[in-house]
């Protein structure tokens, strides 16, 4: 009463070609037509897990479930503190300068991340605690458009 090898192969490459809910409606749908026992079968002869073939059987009956993959995860510092940017952007911006040499559009500051750090925390009523890392900080003045490395005063040239 066992599966033929190519039943066996049929199933694994059709479970390798879907994905989500997809791959659970078919677990669900092969299960339902083996009928009592099914499940067992599946797990024995196919190595599907018996709790995906359940949900994948639910997913029959009432529809299937969305995998929201994007609300996963960690929200970015903004998020946590809307007017992160704004402030470092307020805090940065009075000590930016133009490249000396006119090369590219970047703007450079004396600051380091540890001052903006600071300054956040001195002058914009931040708590440490509530404040991402320095790291985190440094990441978000570049993408600013910031470049934190001592500004040099052009070099004249040598003749």
């Amino acid at each position: 009463m066992g599966l033929t090898p190519e039943e066996k192969e049929l199933h694994i490459q059709t479970m390798q070609t879907l994905k989500g809910s997809e791959r659970r409606m078919y677990m669900g749908r092969v299960v339902k037509a083996w009928g009592y026992g099914g499940q067992s079968r599946a797990e024995r002869e196919l190595g599907w897990n018996r709790h995906t073939i359940r949900k994948g059987l639910r997913e029959l009956a009432t529809g299937p479930i969305k995998d929201n993959f994007v609300a996963r995860g960690r929200k970015r510092a903004e998020e946590h503190l809307p007017n992160l940017l704004d402030d470092i952007r307020a805090l940065v911006d009075g000590q930016a300068q133009t490249d000396p040499t006119f090369q590219s559009q970047r703007l450079y500051t004396r600051f380091t991340a540890k001052v903006v750090r600071e300054q956040l925390i001195a002058h914009k009523g931040y708590t440490d605690e509530e404040l991402p890392s320095e790291e985190t900080i440094r990441v978000k003045v570049n993408d600013l458009g910031y470049s934190l490395r001592p500004v040099r005063k052009s070099q004249p040239q040598k003749r």
